[in-house]
């Protein structure tokens, strides 16, 4: 069986000729003189905080929620536009993680150390695990939020092809300005 000692592998550039490709200049990405300036970029940690709250992730003073997890449409102190965010089933999955490894280690060691009646355990951990979901559903969800506001995700950023409008009946908060006298 004859093997061949060597062997040429040529590729070529669509429109090229071999070894032009190498001689040229990588090119620098196409600016947008009339585009927008490039967006700030937004803090995390201090959006995270904010969200914890329960409180607008730009302004950290008005009310992220209208009810116990309706998150407001726009923000009532600055006009933040809120309702692009897409919380979804995050928040109860992180709660149910994090009271679980509360609640879970709790309830081995009580149960190691005391071994109580299971009527004794229902008392205890049924009771302590809805209070500490009930609890930590807000700040979770309002992280959520915030965190989606900070990175810009799901139409947050005003340049976005994802971005949406307002939802039907909610009518956008104008901030009126005093003149200056």
């Amino acid at each position: 069986m004859d093997t061949p000692a060597t062997m040429t592998v040529t590729t070529t550039l669509a429109g090229t000729e071999p070894g032009e490709a190498r001689d040229r200049a990588p090119q620098e990405p196409p600016s947008r003189p009339n585009g927008p300036p490039p967006a700030r970029p937004r803090a995390v940690p201090e959006a995270l905080l904010r969200g914890a709250r329960g409180r607008c992730p730009a302004c950290g003073r008005g009310r992220l929620f209208s009810s116990y997890l309706k998150v407001s449409p726009y923000c009532p102190d600055c006009g933040e536009e809120l309702y692009h965010h897409r919380a979804d089933d995050a928040p109860p999955y992180a709660t149910i993680l994090l009271v679980g490894h509360i609640v879970v280690p709790l309830m081995v060691l009580v149960e190691e150390i005391y071994r109580p009646e299971v009527w004794v355990h229902l008392i205890l951990w049924l009771p302590l695990t809805l209070a500490l979901c009930l609890a930590l559903l807000p700040p979770l969800k309002g992280m959520l939020v915030s965190l989606q506001w900070a990175l810009r995700m799901h139409g947050f950023d005003p340049q976005s092809p994802e971005r949406e409008g307002p939802p039907d009946g909610v009518v956008p908060v104008v901030r009126a300005v005093r003149p200056i006298r």
